[in-house]
């Protein structure tokens, strides 16, 4: 089978693409051969060794997949040869085939394209933890997402509108904010063409936002910092600008506001059942057409590496997706 594998940390372009031995399944293990695999920011970040994950050289990226089950091993229950699933591998997904246990798969309804099962969990998942649970986000209330355009912000601009928020979105160019619009943002905001702060503070007759969500970091945290509203809370998501920023507490004090992480991974791991009846609600979601995951650009295996200096360059707009032979129906 093919595999995209880093042999090295480094680089998108430091990853090869090989061929090599087909995965047998051990006890407790499935091998779902894989019809679409996800390009999320945080695989750039893991072949370079800079994520919360480090596996062992050599390794496979791609945090998550769709396809079906191949194989399972002795002891594992709940799923077949044949089954459609979501594989949530961590990495490995960058093949056409990946080893993982039962946990960390989700049953795929049919019907659902399997591309867009494939960019729901990393995502929508994290979104929806983030808005859900962590700022208990309300009907009413207005959300800011920045970086809004990439693939993790527009599931954040879906999820809020669907959770009955007032979404204003903010990214870089007028095209990504026309995406942003296309998917439910009320309000726009071009943050290389206009002030955020004073952007925000026209939008909402100067009371602020009562959620931030951030996956971008860097120099727009203090101003959207300054914009909440009392009892704000802000949505540490990610730094895809590459700098962690310092903000003033201050603010906070002077805001009454929060500041908030979110680590979908650690909440998957610690909250093992209220992780799955998140996940449930997704793929409910998925399947009523309530939510629509914006896939933009698609390459094949082998062009992994361009697929993620993509990423890694903050070009992309939506989501992107790598398909197997499989996928697309050559296999």
């Amino acid at each position: 089978m093919k595999a995209v594998l880093a042999r090295r940390h480094g680089s998108p372009e430091s990853l090869v693409v090989e061929d090599i031995a087909p995965l047998q399944a051990g006890p407790g293990e499935v091998i779902v051969s894989v019809h679409a695999s996800a390009v999320n920011f945080p695989d750039t970040l893991i072949i370079e060794n800079r994520y919360q994950f480090k596996p062992a050289l050599p390794f496979s990226p791609g945090g998550e997949v769709a396809g079906t089950v191949k194989q399972v091993g002795e002891g594992v229950q709940g799923f077949a040869q044949g089954d459609r699933v979501i594989a949530v591998c961590g990495w490995g997904g960058y093949a056409e085939e990946v080893r993982t246990v039962p946990e960390k798969l989700v049953a795929l309804p049919a019907g659902i394209d399997m591309e867009a099962a494939a960019a729901l969990v990393i995502t929508y998942g994290t979104s929806h933890y983030a808005l859900k649970d962590r700022a208990a986000l309300q009907p009413g209330e207005t959300l800011l997402v920045l970086g809004a355009a990439g693939g993790t912000g527009i599931s954040a601009v879906e999820l809020g509108k669907l959770m009955g928020a007032r979404v204003i979105a903010a990214a870089s160019t007028d095209e990504k904010l026309a995406l942003c619009r296309a998917h439910g943002a009320d309000e726009t905001i071009n943050y290389t063409s206009e002030d955020l702060r004073e952007r925000i503070k026209a939008l909402t007759d100067g009371r602020g936002v009562d959620v931030v969500y951030d996956p971008v970091g860097g120099s727009y945290t203090e101003p959207a910092l300054r914009s909440m509203a009392w009892r704000g809370r802000y949505l540490v998501i990610g730094f895809t600008a590459g700098e962690i920023p310092k903000p003033a507490l201050n603010l906070v004090l002077l805001k009454g506001c929060s500041i908030v992480g979110v680590f979908y991974g650690g909440f998957a791991q610690a909250e093992p059942v209220r992780y799955q009846a998140f996940m449930d609600e997704l793929v409910g979601w998925l399947a009523q057409g309530r939510i629509r995951p914006a896939i933009t650009e698609r390459y094949p295996l082998e062009q992994a590496a361009q697929a993620l200096r993509v990423v890694a360059d903050r070009k992309a707009t939506g989501k992107i997706m790598l398909t197997t032979a499989l996928g697309r129906g050559e296999g």
